[in-house]
């Protein structure tokens, strides 16, 4: 994985600890203040019933990539937090591998906004997911 400083500091404060991410099982490919990609081997854990990816597991990642990359952005001039995700489905998927891939579309004093694709192993477009978040940042 690609990593920055800021990047390094932020696992290492994770590592060791069980989070929504590590239990979903994803595997950081690369992460940037311009771009955080992410990859998550679809298991039955991530179907709902009906044997297809829960809609909560897309928004899941769009969160997680927002989050990282922002708080990267960010670095050491406060914390992000989210304040909303509208994430669509795009269409359905049981098996295989998904590819997330999350830049920012604005980064300012306050607020980001982060879109990321998610995408199969065809490279087909599953679902899409943009974040806002919060800069807070300390006096």
């Amino acid at each position: 994985m690609t990593e920055d400083g800021n990047t390094t500091d932020m696992f290492a404060a994770a590592e060791g600890r069980e989070t929504l991410g590590t239990t979903l099982g994803f595997e950081y490919v690369e992460v940037s203040p311009d771009r955080v990609v992410l990859t998550v081997a679809v298991t039955e854990k991530l179907q709902q019933p009906h044997g297809i990816i829960h809609g909560g597991v897309y928004a899941s990642i769009g969160e997680e990539v927002a989050s990282v990359g922002g708080q990267v952005w960010l670095g050491e001039k406060g914390h992000v937090v989210g304040t909303n995700n509208n994430t669509d489905f795009l269409r359905s998927a049981s098996t295989g591998t998904l590819t997330a891939t999350g830049t920012p579309v604005h980064r300012g004093r306050s607020q980001q906004l982060w879109r990321t694709d998610i995408v199969d192993q065809d490279g087909r477009l599953i679902a899409t997911s943009q974040v806002r978040l919060a800069n807070l940042t300390t006096p």
